[in-house]
């Protein structure tokens, strides 16, 4: 691909993230890009080699097993996510570790390329309950494939939840402009926070019902 066509291609998801589709200012509470080591799952983490990765974490006043719930129920995920279109889930039964879902996300016309639609495959690698989660896997649109890695961790703390998560992304469309690609990632994994923190704090699948 040119680099004239790959700059195209981050334009596009720059107007519509891949990880959400959103572009949203960072929510309240959120500590974006923090140091120190990256988060693991079981002992796996995002993939190290990886040029464009982010990382945040944020504070979400909700039970544990609202904010599990909202976040495993990947079919559910359109209806507190506005830019997940479509999600299905693979298999049967409560995510777990081997657990596959496929989801979309809509990339809207722009003067370099024609509106397009990512499908994003992800295979859950490792998960604990209430305490973490790693999935993996590809988001394939026209002309444009990123492999994914996204790892978040949930832990309980005074008066709520701390949620944090991070992910890598790799490919060549997404290498041609580090610094893009990595704004997209932030904008995107921001958006999600803001929506789960949300949802959570609305008091969606808390558990009584």
């Amino acid at each position: 691909m040119s680099d004239h066509r790959a700059t195209g291609v981050l334009a596009a998801l720059l107007t519509a993230p891949l990880v959400l589709g959103v572009l949203a200012a960072a929510p309240a509470g959120a500590t974006p890009q923090l140091p120190g080591k990256s988060l693991t799952c079981r002992g796996q983490g995002v993939d190290p080699d990886a040029r464009v990765r982010y990382r945040t974490q944020t504070f979400i006043h909700a039970p544990l097993r609202t904010i599990w719930k909202l976040q495993t129920d990947v079919a559910r995920w359109p209806s507190w996510q506005p830019s997940v279109t479509t999600a299905q889930r693979l298999d049967h039964g409560p995510l777990r570790s081997g657990s596959a879902f496929r989801w979309t996300t809509p990339v809207p016309p722009n003067p370099s390329t024609p509106a397009t639609r990512l499908e994003i495959t992800s295979t859950v690698r490792q998960l604990e309950h209430d305490s973490c989660i790693r999935w993996t896997g590809p988001a394939i649109g026209a002309g444009l494939r990123i492999d994914g890695v996204h790892v978040w961790n949930f832990a309980k703390v005074r008066g709520g939840v701390l949620v944090r998560t991070e992910e890598t992304h790799t490919g060549a469309q997404v290498d041609a402009d580090v610094p893009t690609a990595t704004r997209i990632l932030r904008d995107g994994l921001e958006a999600w926070l803001r929506d789960l923190r949300t949802a959570a704090e609305a008091g969606d699948h808390d558990g009584r019902n």
